[in-house]
């Protein structure tokens, strides 16, 4: 398997967002990237399944562990997991993540070689600012 090159293409033109359109959060994220000028790639978690491979990819571009990518306070996760944060392996958790999408913290912006969660969809502007400026 090639490490050096990642299976989700990126590049300085483009954002791509990770969301959840039944999100107040990711709709709102959204809609601040598509009022710009810069082309949007947006994967809506409701609709479009993410590969194993590629949440692997995304942890890694953000610097964190798969598990921290899920909301272990989400009803779906403790519908079928209860309180339990027990799970025994990356591939545990990596699974809950491919099979229920639904439980991911938050939307997942990345753009050229950058890769960030969004708390609130303000943080996306500065993606957009960054943009505008190196134009100047």
């Amino acid at each position: 398997m090639k490490t050096d090159m990642g299976v989700i293409a990126t590049n300085h033109r483009e954002i791509t967002l990770y969301y959840n359109a039944e999100t107040q959060k990711g709709m709102q994220t959204l809609a601040y990237l598509q009022s710009s000028s810069k082309k949007v790639q947006d994967i809506d978690l409701s609709k479009t399944k993410v590969t194993g491979t590629q949440w692997t990819e995304i942890a890694k571009r953000l610097g964190k562990s798969i598990k921290t990518l899920i909301n272990t306070q989400h009803p779906n996760f403790k519908k079928e997991y209860g309180s339990s944060q027990d799970l025994k392996s990356d591939e545990d958790w990596l699974k809950i993540l491919v099979n229920n999408p639904a439980v991911v913290t938050q939307p997942i912006l990345l753009h050229h070689n950058k890769a960030v969660q969004i708390d609130t969809p303000s943080e996306a502007l500065v993606f957009l600012k960054d943009d505008e400026s190196s134009k100047l």
